[in-house]
C-alpha cells in the first residue's frame, strides 16, 4: 500500500497486535486525562499554591488548608471543564472533517500549550486562563480518542479495549496523587509546579507517535479513501485462514452504510443533532440526550467529589490531615485495580447490567459513608474518641468501596456508549456531545463541591447516594444495550420512534427477523448488504428503503423484507 507511508505501524503489525498498539496510543491520551484530573487534588493542598500564589486560603493549626474563598478554589478547578466543553465541540467537528489522527495531534498540541501556561502561572487570573486553554486540548482528545478506538476494534471486544484504556486513566490519577504531588516539603513552588509540568511529557510522546498510526478505516471510507480503508481493515481483521472474507464483509457494510448516511449529512450540525432536526429515523436528538445525561450522572453519583475532595471527606470522617493524604492515595490504588474487573466483564454482561450493579453498590456505599461520618463527628463532640475513630474508619471503608465499584462499572461505560451509538457520518460530533455532558456535570459539581461540603458536610454524600438511585430506572427505561452489536447495527437499534428501551428492542427484533442476514453478519462476520447494489440482501426488494418496521409481516418471514432509509 504505497498511499500509506512505510513508517506507519499498520505495515508491521496486524490483527490483535495492531489493535494493542492502537490502544496503547489511545491509552496514552487517556492516561494524560486521568493525570490531569488527579493532579489538582495535590496542587490544591500545596501551601505555596493556595496561600502565596492563588491566595484563596491559608494553613490551619493542624497543617490542613483552610479555604477562605471557596468560590475561587472551585472556580479554578471548574473553568477547566468549560475549556473541555468548547474543546470537545471543536474536536468533534474537526474529527469528522479532517480525520481522527490529525485531531489527536491538534488536541495534544493545544494541551501542551495549556500545561506550559499553568506551570508558569503567577496569579489566579493567569491560572484560570491557562486551565481554560488546557481544557480545550483535553476536550479535543476526549472527543476523538474513544471514537478512534471503537472504530478500529471488533464489535465483540470493543468494551474490553476501552476498559483497558481507562485502567490507564486511573493509573494517571494514581501517578498524580501518590507521586508528583508528594515532592518536596509542601511549602515551595516546586511542589505544585512540577506536577503540572509533568503532564507535558505524555503529551509530547502522543504528539510525536500518533502520526505513525493508521487512520480509522470507517472515516476513510466515509471520505472516499476506500483503498486505504480496505487495506487497514485487512490488517486489523486478517486476510488468511479462518479470517478470509471478514475484512471484505465489514468493508462492504461500512461503505454502504456511509453512502446511506450521506443523505442526512446536510442536517447534522451540532444544533440539528441536539434537536434531531432532519435526522428522520436516525433519531440523533434522542441519542444526544442519552449520552449527555449519562455523562452528567456519572459525575453526580459522586466520583468527581471523591476524586478531588477525598482529603476533605476523610477529615469530615475524623481522619487527621496527615492520615487523610496517604489514605487518599491508597484509595486510588484500589481504584486502579478495580478497573481490571471491567476489562473482563463489560463485554460479557453488557453495558446495562454493568451500570445496574454499579449504581446499587455505589448508592449503598455513599449512604453508609455519610452515616458513619455523622456518627464519628457526634462521638468526637461527646468525647468518645474510641467510637469516633471506629466510625471514622468505617466511613473511610465505604469511600474505598464506592471508588472500587465505580472503577469496575461507571468509569468506562459513559465514555464507551457515546462512541458506539452514533451514525458514522457524525460519530465524532456525537461523541463530542458526550464530552459536553461530562464537562457540564464535572464543572457544575466541582464548582459546587467546596460550597456543598462547607454548608452540608457529610450530607453531601447523601446527595451523591440519591443520584445513584435515580440512575437505575433511568438506565432501565431509556438506554438500549449496545454490547455485541456492530456499529453499523446502531441505526436499527435507534430506529423506533419511542424513547423507551423495550420499544427500541422490540423494534430491533422485528428488523432482525425481517432481515435474517443482519443476525448472520453480527454472528459470523458476513455482509448484510449486496456489494453490487448497495442494498440489504433480500429475496424480492422494493427500491424504496425505509426504517419503518413491517409489523404486518412480523410473523411471516416470507413477507416483504425490511430495509432502511434516512428520511
Amino acid at each position: 500500500m504505497d498511499i500509506i507511508p512505510k513508517s506507519n505501524v499498520v505495515h508491521r503489525f496486524q490483527k490483535r497486535s495492531l489493535l494493542i498498539a492502537i490502544n496503547c496510543v489511545a491509552g496514552l491520551s487517556i492516561f494524560f486525562f486521568g493525570y490531569d484530573q488527579g493532579m489538582m487534588s495535590g496542587v490544591n493542598n500545596a501551601q505555596d499554591y493556595y496561600d502565596k500564589t492563588m491566595k484563596f486560603g491559608h494553613r490551619g493549626p493542624d497543617g490542613a488548608v483552610v479555604v477562605d474563598d471557596t468560590l475561587m478554589q472551585g472556580g479554578i478547578v471548574a473553568v477547566y471543564y468549560l475549556g473541555t466543553l468548547v474543546g470537545c465541540l471543536v474536536g468533534g467537528s474537526f474529527g469528522d472533517r479532517y480525520g481522527r489522527i490529525k485531531t489527536i495531534a491538534l488536541g495534544a498540541l493545544w494541551a501542551i500549550i495549556g500545561a506550559s501556561l499553568q506551570t508558569s502561572a503567577q496569579n489566579h487570573t493567569w491560572m484560570i486562563i491557562a486551565r481554560l486553554i488546557n481544557g480545550w486540548g483535553t476536550g479535543i482528545l476526549n472527543a476523538i480518542v474513544p471514537v478512534w478506538a471503537t472504530e478500529t476494534a471488533e464489535h465483540t471486544s470493543r468494551g474490553q479495549f476501552v476498559a483497558i484504556e481507562f485502567t490507564l486513566n486511573i493509573f494517571g490519577v494514581l501517578v498524580a496523587y501518590c507521586g508528583c504531588s508528594r515532592i518536596g516539603d509542601g511549602t515551595g513552588a516546586f511542589v505544585w509546579r512540577f506536577p503540572i509540568a509533568f503532564q507535558i511529557l505524555p503529551l509530547l510522546v502522543l504528539l510525536g507517535v500518533v502520526w505513525f498510526f493508521p487512520e480509522s478505516p470507517r472515516w476513510l471510507t466515509k471520505v472516499g479513501r476506500e483503498e486505504e480503508a480496505r487495506y487497514i481493515l485487512g490488517r486489523l481483521r486478517g486476510e488468511t485462514g479462518a479470517d478470509v472474507g471478514r475484512a471484505e464483509a465489514e468493508f462492504q457494510d461500512i461503505r454502504n452504510i456511509a453512502e446511506l448516511e450521506r443523505k442526512t449529512s446536510k442536517s447534522q450540525s451540532y444544533f440539528a443533532m441536539l434537536f434531531g432536526i432532519g435526522s428522520g429515523k436516525l433519531h440523533t436528538g434522542r441519542r444526544v440526550q442519552l449520552v449527555v445525561w449519562l455523562q452528567i450522572m456519572q459525575e453526580w453519583i459522586g466520583i468527581a467529589g471523591v476524586t478531588i475532595y477525598s482529603p476533605t471527606i476523610f477529615r469530615i470522617a475524623g481522619i487527621s490531615n496527615e492520615k487523610s493524604s496517604w489514605i487518599s492515595g491508597l484509595n486510588i490504588i484500589f481504584y486502579t485495580l478495580s478497573t481490571l474487573i471491567c476489562v473482563f466483564t463489560l463485554d460479557r454482561i453488557g453495558r446495562r447490567k454493568t451500570l445496574y450493579w454499579g449504581s446499587v453498590g455505589q448508592g449503598i456505599a455513599m449512604f453508609l459513608a455519610g452515616g458513619f461520618s455523622r456518627l464519628a463527628q457526634d462521638n468526637r463532640e461527646s468525647g468518645n474518641l474510641s467510637k469516633a475513630a471506629s466510625y471514622g474508619n468505617a466511613g473511610v471503608s465505604m469511600v474505598f468501596i464506592f471508588t472500587f465499584v465505580f472503577g469496575a462499572t461507571w468509569l468506562t461505560v459513559p465514555w464507551l456508549y457515546p462512541a458506539e451509538i452514533f451514525p458514522l457520518e457524525v460519530r465524532a460530533k456525537g461523541n463530542a456531545w458526550g464530552v459536553v455532558g461530562w464537562s457540564v456535570g464535572n464543572g457544575w459539581l466541582t464548582l459546587l463541591c467546596p460550597v456543598m461540603f462547607d454548608a452540608l458536610g457529610e450530607k453531601t454524600l447523601y446527595i451523591f447516594a440519591a443520584c445513584n438511585v435515580i440512575t437505575i430506572p433511568m438506565v432501565w427505561a431509556l438506554y438500549p444495550e449496545s454490547n455485541q452489536r456492530t456499529l453499523e447495527e446502531m441505526n436499527l437499534l435507534f430506529a423506533s420512534d419511542s424513547i423507551w428501551n423495550w420499544e427500541a428492542e422490540r423494534n430491533f427484533a422485528i428488523l432482525k427477523e425481517q432481515n435474517p442476514e443482519l443476525v448472520q453478519a453480527a454472528q459470523r462476520g458476513h455482509s448484510v448488504v449486496d456489494p453490487e447494489t448497495g442494498l440489504p440482501r433480500r429475496g424480492s426488494a422494493p427500491h424504496h428503503m425505509s426504517l419503518e418496521p413491517d409489523t404486518h409481516h412480523h410473523d411471516s418471514i416470507e413477507g416483504e423484507k425490511q430495509t432502511f432509509k434516512h428520511g
